[in-house]
């Protein structure tokens, strides 16, 4: 198993002011680039940055691609991913991503990750004129035609439903090739078992346990080899979760320390991607974290819900795997290896938390957790998925 770290780039206002103080986009990148310094010199494999547009405090990571550029001279081996990219040509015109990504690539001398999706929120859906409706298969006409971008000279233009343009060479192309390792958001079990009929990886944000990814898996790999149709012109199978993360001596000191990170990462995220709310949002002026706090221990008291995309929330909120000691976090994220997870990935900067505590959980779970793992990457996990791709014939282009 590999791991990540994951980021919205959370900036919470306080109870009592309407407004961030002056510095406070600036210090959330800045510290974000010291976490991923820190995690590449401790072993972490990837970072994963969203791309979200005018979600106020849940995420102010608006132009992934931005600090990525800065993290690749910043970094030398932990792998750049886009966690995920918005690929509705009204988000993004798909010559553009196939540009950014190539560029980036470049930079980073082929360390590039691309995560792909559409988003739910009313927020962004409607703030580029995004049809509810048709943003899946949006989605899946501007990835597919973004991977052909990056590997024809030249491209030889396109007519869709969602977007056409006359034939370009799409320039630079990309150090990898013949692209970058395409992956998908999959928030709920039939989009994981999409990106395996369309062989890429599946960003699984929604907090599955041990016994659900096993069971996910089993079937992923079955519809890798038997059904899969790919999108791009390699695959890449693969399956990453996503878990709260903080590390500490005491596991009640790690959850002190995690304070109101996953609680306020989970409501944040409910409250935009929910039409009865996200939908009456008002921009500039609303207090997210202020609802949290004042909603917290009815939030905290629920119920797990029975709907995929709300247990995930509850999951987010009240999920202790990787929160904890050396210990307690080894033995909860074994059982996503017993499993055969191929990416877990931590999200550490969320709520309220403490950059020194996040960084002093990077360190600690380098140091005393990961190298166990990796070691076992490479006896028993490489060869299980050489495994799982016997017999098929489509190349494959995969970090994992």
């Amino acid at each position: 198993m590999k791991f990540g770290l994951f980021y919205e780039l959370q900036l919470p206002k306080s109870r009592d002011g309407d407004d961030w103080d002056a510095d406070a986009e600036r210090r959330i990148y800045d510290e974000m680039l010291e976490q991923v310094e820190l995690a590449d010199k401790v072993g972490f494999d990837y970072v994963f940055e969203v791309e979200h547009h005018f979600l106020e405090e849940y995420s102010h990571s608006s132009a992934p691609e931005l600090m990525m550029a800065a993290l690749s001279q910043r970094t030398r081996n932990i792998r750049l991913g886009h966690g995920i990219a918005l690929t509705p040509p009204a988000y993004n015109h798909p010559a553009r991503v196939a540009e950014r990504a190539a560029a980036l690539d470049i930079l980073s001398g082929g360390r590039v990750e691309l995560g792909t999706g559409e988003s739910s929120s009313d927020m962004e859906l409607g703030g580029f004129g995004v049809d509810r409706g048709l943003k899946k298969a949006m989605w899946e006409e501007a990835t597919r035609e973004i991977a052909t971008m990056m590997c024809t000279v030249p491209y030889p233009g396109f007519e869709g439903e969602f977007f056409s343009m006359p034939p370009r060479n799409v320039i630079p192309k990309p150090v990898q090739q013949p692209h970058p390792p395409l992956w998908v958001a999959a928030s709920r079990r039939e989009t994981t078992m999409v990106a395996a009929r369309l062989g890429i990886g599946s960003l699984g944000f929604g907090f599955e346990t041990p016994d659900e990814l096993g069971e996910r898996a089993e079937e992923y790999w079955r519809l890798v080899r038997e059904e899969c149709y790919p999108i791009g012109h390699a695959i890449n199978p693969a399956l990453a979760v996503l878990s709260t993360f903080m590390m500490a001596d005491t596991d009640e000191e790690a959850r002190r320390r995690s304070a109101n990170g996953p609680g306020f990462f989970s409501y944040s995220l409910g409250y935009y991607y929910n039409p009865l709310t996200g939908g009456r949002h008002q921009p500039g002026r609303r207090n997210v974290y202020r609802d949290y706090l004042d909603r917290q221990q009815a939030f905290a008291e629920a119920a797990e819900p029975t709907d995929e995309v709300q247990r995930a929330l509850f999951r987010a909120a009240q999920g202790r795997t990787a929160i904890g000691t050396d210990d307690t976090v080894r033995a909860n994220i074994k059982a996503y290896e017993d499993n055969h997870l191929d990416v877990l990935i931590l999200v550490a900067q969320c709520g309220d938390r403490s950059h020194e505590h996040i960084m002093e959980s990077i360190e600690r779970f380098g140091a005393n957790v990961l190298p166990e793992f990796r070691e076992r990457h490479e006896s028993e996990h490489r060869p299980w998925r050489r495994k799982q791709l016997a017999g098929v014939e489509h190349p494959v282009n995969s970090s994992i």
